[in-house]
């Protein structure tokens, strides 16, 4: 054997046995295919130990997108396939996931579909806000831009929140965007409309947050004093209070751009994520107090430019054992995303990389952000690769950093 052919075999074994090192963090738990795929908002755990997600592929037309169900035992169904109605008029396309409201059933939005006026160029309508029962069984609560102009917003892509006076809170995002309250008998009212300087487009697949004073804390992707997006702080009644302008010029340490969500501790501090600026230019974490106090946590892509640590972050952090937890969507190791976490204080961990390889089971390019389930595990998917090349459902053991 040359020295060259040794090297060669030495380099394969090398990484075969650093791929099989990164999958053994991650289980999978189950495999998407043709009737549910491409999740970008969390999972919901319910009492019996089921978890039910919305997926924007998949379905009939397979641009209609649905909601699944994967029961305990590991069976994964589809629980409702929209676009089902002529012309879409059941919704189209959930970006953002479910809750389960007091009275027992699910509730969510669909980014289009519905019977409202506006298009987003593939499917009709600008989206809805739905029932559905835990037997499948769906009721559209409310159609976007069914009043004039579309002043009662549309294109929704947030989770919704039930609030502690019983009503839903979300977010739309077509044109500078809104941020609504709903009955659960589907009355809603408007309550902000975005103007720009106070925030536009908010873009979270996660809800809003409750504080315990009653108010609700959300991000914007753009807009703001600096254009580089907001978080805010909105009363059930629309009074509105910017917490923090973010910059979107060239050189902004403080990051720009927020899609995902915020996480908010017992102590009442803010943690999140943007997806661009910081000192490498591709996202940072941070946390911020409510009196408007930001700190930048940590800057991605720290070993420019193969990013071993990942970038962008995605998806809502979660807190677990004093540190928090994230994804980030590419990059890492094997180029298909990471698990991090990291400390309060910044103190930052690679857990699991993601692969874009053949060999790699886990999948590739995570976008929604992770829960920890009542079995302790945390739980999280991928919307590329796995065993049908359509992405997986995994967990994480906590003990297995």
């Amino acid at each position: 054997m040359t020295n060259l052919t040794r090297w060669a075999w030495m380099m394969m074994l090398s990484v075969s046995l650093a791929l099989a090192a990164s999958a053994q963090r991650v289980r999978i738990v189950a495999s998407f295919n043709a009737e549910s795929n491409y999740v970008e908002a969390p999972l919901l755990q319910t009492s019996d130990g089921s978890f039910y997600g919305t997926a924007i592929l998949g379905g009939p037309y397979s641009f209609g997108g649905g909601v699944f169900k994967l029961a305990p035992n590991g069976d994964l169904s589809t629980l409702y396939n929209f676009c089902t109605k002529p012309n879409c008029t059941d919704g189209a396309e959930p970006y953002g996931g479910l809750i389960q409201a007091s009275d027992g059933n699910f509730y969510g939005t669909t980014f289009a579909g519905g019977t409202g006026g506006c298009s987003n160029g593939v499917v009709p309508g600008c989206g809805t806000v739905f029932r559905l029962t835990p037997q499948g069984a769906l009721t559209t609560l409310y159609n976007f831009c069914s009043k004039s102009g579309c002043k009662d917003g549309g294109q929704p892509l947030a989770t919704l929140v039930q609030a502690g006076n019983g009503r839903l809170y979300g977010t739309t995002a077509f044109e500078r965007g809104t941020v609504f309250e709903i009955t659960l008998a589907g009355k809603l009212a408007t309550i902000h409309h975005c103007h720009g300087y106070d925030g536009a487009v908010p873009a979270a697949r996660d809800a809003l947050v409750e504080s315990s004073d009653g108010s609700l804390y959300g991000t914007t992707a753009a807009g703001g004093a600096h254009e580089g997006g907001t978080v805010f702080r909105i009363t059930p009644l629309g009074k509105v209070t910017t917490l923090y302008d973010f910059c979107a010029q060239p050189g902004c340490a403080d990051g720009s751009h927020l899609i995902s969500g915020l996480l908010q501790t017992a102590k009442g501090t803010l943690f999140g994520t943007t997806i661009e600026g910081g000192t490498h230019g591709v996202g940072t974490v941070f946390k911020i107090t409510t009196q408007r106090s930001l700190v930048t946590l940590y800057s991605f892509c720290s070993v420019p430019p193969n990013c071993p640590d990942g970038a962008p972050p995605k998806g809502r952090l979660i807190q677990a054992h004093g540190r928090l937890l994230g994804i980030t969507y590419s990059d890492g190791v094997y180029g298909g995303g990471t698990i991090y976490e990291i400390t309060p204080r910044g103190k930052f961990t690679v857990l699991h990389n993601f692969c874009v390889e053949p060999e790699c089971a886990d999948g590739a390019f995570p976008e929604a952000g992770l829960i920890q389930a009542s079995d302790g595990k945390f739980y999280g998917t991928t919307p590329f690769g796995g065993t049908n090349g359509l992405g997986e459902i995994f967990s994480l053991e906590p003990g297995d950093w």
